[in-house]
């Protein structure tokens, strides 16, 4: 029987959903429908374990294809339970579930696993028609639920950990006094009292500042102050933090014509991190084979975000995403330490979508 948390049934949810519509919707930054960007599905990719499957729209019947056979089956069918699978992913508690109701058909549809390898950033792939170019182009993407707890944009690892040196040393009762305090904020507090700011030296991994140089050379610095500004406020939002990094503009842009450069370069940061870039992997630039994200919303209906509409997809990203403190133990950060002759304090960035 299949067994998995409201994110992982929200794969098969979103499989079900889009071909009991036929319709892919667009959505803006405030997830809204874009009225006149709606692509008609032709069909949707899936691989399961060894085989690949087409789920193929035929008027009012799906046809499922793969292993050199066919199944037909009538669209009322995917309405049908589409709305049971909703009803259930909306009503279970935390952790896995199986869902008995929608087993036999799940099986009928050669659904035998909930998510896809992650080892890929695509959960599925969807043939479109395009009406305004009359083509039919094949879209990778990645499954973002609302249903349950909010996803990850950015997972916390050591490879995430930006490092700093204190600009004066403390003594060894100051760093005890640092080291003990676990709220940041307060933690921040005394470093001011003391009379210590954090100055920027490098990335744990230089792979990650390698990776975020390619996409802009000043971006590792301009990271490593919006994370000053998140650890040191009550701020979580990428939107509020990236204009309070504006009025601080750290790295002394001209902003007497009014250049979003602190916006622009986040934006694409986050735009690269959504299709493709790792921490600990070298970024080519290249995307994961994905062009976007998917967005199961709390209603059940489904948006997509696209590079076709770059603009609000990036839009979508940076509105909608907020940096998080994760475990200082498990990523050793947020303590002063020594190395050589230095004092050094580490930070770690996680981004988290909104609820």
């Amino acid at each position: 029987m299949l067994k998995g948390n409201k994110g992982e049934w929200s794969e098969i949810y979103t499989l079900l959903k889009l071909l009991s519509e036929g319709n892919l919707y667009s959505g803006d930054a405030d997830l809204n429908k874009i009225q006149d960007l709606i692509y008609p599905i032709i069909r949707i990719l899936r691989t399961e374990a060894e085989s690949n499957y087409e789920y193929i729209f035929n008027k009012n019947i799906v046809i499922v294809s793969g292993n050199n056979e066919e199944i037909k089956i009538p669209i009322e069918q995917f309405q049908e339970q589409t709305e049971i699978l909703l009803e259930n992913i909306k009503s279970s508690q935390k952790g896995a579930f199986a869902i008995p109701e929608i087993e036999e058909f799940l099986t009928h549809i050669k659904c035998k696993t909930l998510k896809a390898k992650s080892s890929v950033k695509t959960d599925i792939r969807v043939v479109i028609h395009d009406l305004k170019t009359n083509t039919q182009p094949e879209l990778g993407f990645s499954i973002k639920s609302q249903l349950g707890s909010p996803s990850t944009l950015l997972n916390a690892s050591k490879a995430t950990n930006f490092i700093y040196e204190l600009s004066k040393k403390l003594t060894e009762d100051q760093i005890n006094e640092i080291n003990s305090t676990k709220n940041f904020i307060d933690k921040f507090n005394k470093l001011e009292n003391f009379g210590v700011k954090l100055k920027f030296t490098n990335t744990e991994k230089p792979i990650f500042s390698n990776n975020l140089i390619l996409i802009d050379s000043y971006l590792p610095k301009i990271t490593a102050n919006l994370m000053l500004l998140f650890f040191s406020s009550k701020i979580t939002s990428i939107t509020e933090l990236t204009e309070k990094l504006r009025d601080f503009n750290p790295m002394n842009y001209d902003l007497s014509f009014h250049h979003n450069f602190y916006e622009y370069k986040l934006k694409h940061l986050l735009t690269d991190i959504a299709l493709g870039l790792m921490p600990a992997k070298v970024w080519t630039g290249k995307y994961d084979a994905t062009g976007g994200y998917l967005i199961v919303k709390e209603d059940g209906n489904i948006l997509a975000y696209h590079l076709y509409n770059r603009n609000e997809f990036e839009n979508y990203l940076f509105h909608n995403t907020r940096l998080e403190t994760a475990s200082t133990t498990r990523h050793d950060f947020g303590h002063i330490y020594q190395e050589n002759d230095k004092q050094m304090m580490k930070l770690n960035l996680q981004i988290r979508f909104k609820k």
